[in-house]
């Protein structure tokens, strides 16, 4: 009986608890289990951390350039005593075809440390530093540790895939931060002004999306100057993203402020003197905020995979920059492929970017949804 009377006061305080619970709350609660969007949320974390200490994590200067390491392949790691190393590698010149073929040499071994020296970085942008997550203690230039191989040039592979997370994943940020902002914006006075304000917007986001997205992509890309450098280039890119990003976001917002704008509390504000831009940002937006959420965390990816698109074709950002996008296009012809197949290695990273985000999204989707 007694255990009984104690299982119902823990049930009761379990629903006292939802009953008192905030929005956010309930949605962290019902985010949580779902064990794949908590898997891919870490994901997502682990790429933004390697973009923001990209430097720290790379092993070569991204932009040096060895001609001993031409088409490297990517060396093995392996144990002696759990103590990581890797084999030297020995240079041949095939007679047949005369490219430079590598072999392990197994005579010598490098032993792989952590936290070593290397070349100066500023950290963040603001301390300058030499240390890297990992590397040789070694003076031999370049350093014989390639652990995703080397491209045409002798660039290291992975220090630039460290780097080109960076710019890949935070362009998808920028790029839907403006996105939000415009879709909010210009759907929400469409939705809450109606009449003439209404059909002027829409028949404007019918345009946009009217257009055929490559055709666009050619035309603006091409607009960018030649000469402008790589932060413009940057920042010219995201813009041009978001200019085509934001039309379903703002169909979206029309719809439900079409549906709040009679309510009594936006008639409330309107009748205290609050302003259109208050009305609508302070009391309209609140209401479906969790909406928004889920809806940027499955936009990302589109930018994601934009800017790829648009740096593979030679049409958003260029050289000296590094993206993903960047790095798969020196895996443009056959050629390159058959020879260097580590080179398409940025692909998989695009991949798993895109399906971490799919996963978060549902996951916030689900968790946002009263009725689910």
């Amino acid at each position: 009986m007694a255990a009984e009377r104690e299982g119902l006061a823990v049930l009761a305080a379990k629903e006292e608890r939802v009953f008192v619970a905030s929005q956010w709350q309930l949605m962290w609660w019902r985010f949580r289990k779902h064990r794949l969007a908590i898997i891919s949320g870490v994901v997502v974390l682990i790429l933004y951390i390697v973009g923001i200490f990209a430097e720290f994590f790379a092993v070569h200067d991204p932009y040096a350039q060895y001609a001993l390491t031409t088409y490297l392949p990517p060396q093995g790691i392996h144990l002696d005593s759990l103590r990581p190393f890797v084999y030297g590698t020995k240079q041949r010149r095939d007679p047949v075809t005369l490219a430079m073929k590598y072999e392990p040499d197994p005579e010598k071994k490098h032993p792989i440390r952590f936290f070593v020296k290397g070349y100066e970085y500023k950290l963040v942008g603001l301390w300058i530093t030499d240390i890297h997550l990992m590397g040789l203690e070694t003076d031999q230039k370049p350093i014989p540790l390639h652990p995703l191989g080397a491209d045409r040039l002798g660039r290291d592979v992975w220090s630039r895939l460290m780097l080109g997370t960076r710019i890949s994943m935070s362009i998808g940020l920028v790029g839907v931060s403006i996105s939000l902002f415009l879709g909010i914006l210009l759907g929400g006075i469409s939705g809450y002004r109606g009449g003439v304000v209404d059909v002027a917007i829409q028949r404007v986001i019918e345009f946009l999306r009217s257009i055929p997205t490559i055709p666009l992509w050619l035309s603006l890309g091409a607009a960018v100057p030649a000469e402008w450098s790589v932060i413009q280039v940057y920042f010219a890119i995201t813009v041009i993203i978001s200019f085509i990003g934001w039309t379903g976001l703002a169909r979206q917002v029309r719809g439900r402020f079409l549906a709040l704008r009679e309510e009594d509390f936006v008639m409330a504000a309107r009748l205290s003197g609050a302003s259109e831009l208050g009305i609508i940002f302070r009391h309209m937006l609140p209401s479906f905020l969790s909406h928004i959420i889920a809806r940027t965390t499955l936009a990302i990816p589109a930018m994601i995979l934009s800017e790829t698109s648009l740096s593979f074709l030679g049409l958003g950002l260029r050289p000296p920059a590094i993206s993903w996008g960047i790095l798969l296009s020196e895996a443009q012809n056959l050629q390159s492929v058959a020879s260097a197949p580590w080179l398409l290695i940025p692909g998989i990273f695009v991949v798993i970017a895109i399906l971490a985000y799919n996963f978060l999204g549902d996951g916030l989707r689900d968790a946002a949804d009263p009725y689910g």
